[in-house]
């Protein structure tokens, strides 16, 4: 079964064409951009903005539910360990930032002085 094409306006950056595009087709869209760019400026200059503004106006928004079932598909790949071991880094760094932010730093605080 072959999926639609649809406007990717969630990650788009302008009317969602080219993620549209590197969804329908599996790419990268920073890839798709790059190479609508280079077609572009290599001679096909009014051609791919006519077909670009075309693809716009005839093609249809993503609609809602596939982005929650997107969100869902990128959560179920994480175990319960990796979330947890994940969580556990974060902690980690926060008590780092947190005892250095909290103790008698003589070079932070003259530091922060000299701002002044």
């Amino acid at each position: 079964m072959k999926k639609p094409f649809h406007l990717d306006k969630r990650n788009g950056k302008f009317m969602g064409v080219c993620a549209g595009i590197a969804n329908y087709t599996g790419i990268d869209a920073t890839i798709v951009r790059i190479v609508m760019v280079v077609v572009t400026l290599l001679g096909a200059f009014p051609w791919t903005l006519i077909a670009y503004g075309v693809a716009a106006w005839l093609a249809k928004p993503m609609p809602y539910g596939a982005y929650a079932a997107e969100d869902i598909r990128a959560l179920r790949g994480t175990s319960t360990f990796e979330m947890r071991d994940s969580m556990r880094d974060i902690d980690r760094r926060m008590a780092e930032v947190e005892t250095y932010v909290t103790s008698s730093n003589s070079r932070l605080a003259r530091e922060i002085e000299e701002l002044r």
